[in-house]
């Protein structure tokens, strides 16, 4: 079967956001797992600067990794949708729409970025100890972006469809592999920086033949033509705008990490050296393991909000927000006290410099002190996209890291220096919490009205 509507019909809520919400994390811990893996070997076979470097690359794969998303996020909410209302034509016009969109625009910003990659790597912060390695690194990711984003959205696509085992086993197989070829390059073979880079496309291209070869019977099923003339013929303007306007708030929460990522090595590097670039990107991979679970949630419960969105069941999409905020929050909790607790052990893990340790393990429990309060911000974001709710979902998404983050981050070193980055991290989760609060509330007490569909949007009314 190629659709199963069953599966959002016959099944208890908590059920659902389980079924998918696992598929989810683990989508999302692998495209993380790219640079954290690549991050644990280099840390360990080369050095602290070679962290650096990959502190210094970290941007560029989060933009490529935001574009993905952007497409998957957008183009999994309309197949949700359609599959609600039914719509198999509108559903196959979206998923031809999504896989040009997604081939076109990653292959022109990786090369964009090859051909000015001097410019590029010395803006994001690079020292010139740093450059010659950020250099190698990134002239090789580069290579696997339209794998790793293509990959994305097939799987995004097949768990809208009702079926998120195979989001499960991409993402593991991926993992596995990058793990394994990154021993071998980096650990055995001694490739260094660019072992490690060679690993992550490898695992990128494997994960993505297998999940062409899952999406076959998808294609069978809804006799999907994939001809060039076909998929070039089918382009329209209007789906691939709404595509990216549902999923741009999904784009600018991950872009926001890159934004900051950028601002922060440029503003602790005039602070602190390297050395503050280290701990910085440290503290990145490791909180990132709470943001997989807190979005991975949330996301997860997007097909479910949206498939009955479709269907007009209001009832169900208040159940799914709140079953997902009770879900999130307890998830969310439970890794902050292990991540508190064992935080020297799961540093110790990225960072063997004796001298660096203790910094980055205190910085660190200053940045996640507050986290756990940021879930239903996000739980936020992902609703509002799931009911088309565009311009709300937006001014969310830029919220907590570009209006809250960078300002108080910029007044807080100018005051108290290094610490002052890391004291801006709890200031703005507060905040967000608080402003998210608002709006939930809100939400439970109104009904949201689709009063007409136009091909590619929904107009809302309050």
């Amino acid at each position: 079967m190629v659709t199963d509507n069953t599966i959002f019909e016959t099944n208890k809520t908590s059920t659902l956001l389980r079924k998918f919400a696992v598929p989810s994390i683990i989508s999302l811990l692998v495209l993380e797992l790219y640079n954290m893996v690549d991050t644990v070997f280099v840390g360990r076979y080369i050095g602290a600067e070679a962290i650096g470097a990959l502190t210094v690359a970290f941007p560029v794969q989060r933009l490529l990794i935001a574009i993905g998303m952007l497409i998957a996020v957008g183009t999994s909410t309309y197949v949700a949708r359609s599959l609600g209302e039914q719509d198999i034509k509108g559903m196959k016009r979206v998923i031809y729409n999504a896989f040009f969109i997604t081939t076109a625009l990653l292959t022109t910003v990786s090369l964009f970025i090859y051909l000015f990659r001097i410019p590029v790597i010395t803006f994001l912060g690079a020292s010139s100890r740093i450059y010659p390695l950020a250099e190698d690194y990134i002239s090789i990711i580069l290579i696997g972006g339209v794998f790793q984003c293509l990959t994305a959205v097939t799987c995004y696509i097949i768990t809208a469809l009702g079926n998120p085992r195979i989001t499960l086993y991409a993402g593991a197989l991926g993992a596995l592999c990058n793990i394994v070829i990154d021993f071998l390059l980096v650990g055995i073979f001694n490739f260094g920086i660019s072992g490690a880079a060679i690993a992550t496309v490898i695992s990128q291209i494997i994960a993505f033949l297998y999940v062409v070869y899952c999406f076959k019977n998808v294609g069978i099923g809804l006799k999907l033509n994939y001809s060039l003339k076909k998929v070039a013929g089918g382009v329209n303007a209007e789906i691939i705008w709404g595509i990216v306007t549902i999923g741009f708030s999904t784009f600018v929460i991950e872009i926001s990490d890159a934004v900051v990522a950028v601002i922060l090595n440029n503003m602790l590097f005039s602070k602190g050296g390297d050395a503050a670039i280290v701990i910085i990107g440290v503290i990145t991979r490791v909180s990132m393991f709470m943001f997989i679970a807190i979005i991975g949630v949330a996301s997860a419960m997007q097909p479910i909000v949206a498939y009955n969105y479709g269907a007009e069941n209001d009832k169900k999409m208040k159940e799914a927000l709140k079953v997902a905020i009770t879900v999130v929050m307890l998830c969310s909790t439970s890794l902050w006290l292990i991540l508190m607790v064992f935080s020297n052990n799961i540093i110790g893990v990225f960072l063997k410099d004796q001298v660096l340790l203790p910094q980055a393990v205190s910085a660190f429990r200053i940045c996640i002190s507050m986290l756990p309060s940021v879930s239903l911000y996000y739980v936020a974001i992902y609703y509002y996209q799931a009911i088309g709710e565009a311009r709300r979902s937006f001014l969310l998404s830029i919220y907590r890291q570009i209006i809250v983050f960078i300002p108080c981050a910029i007044a807080m070193v100018q005051w108290f220096g290094i610490i002052g980055a890391w004291l801006a991290y709890p200031v703005s989760d507060i905040i967000s919490f608080i402003t998210s609060l608002y709006f939930i509330r809100g939400t439970l007490k109104n009904k949201p009205v689709k009063e007409e569909k136009a091909y590619g949007s929904y107009v809302l009314e309050r």
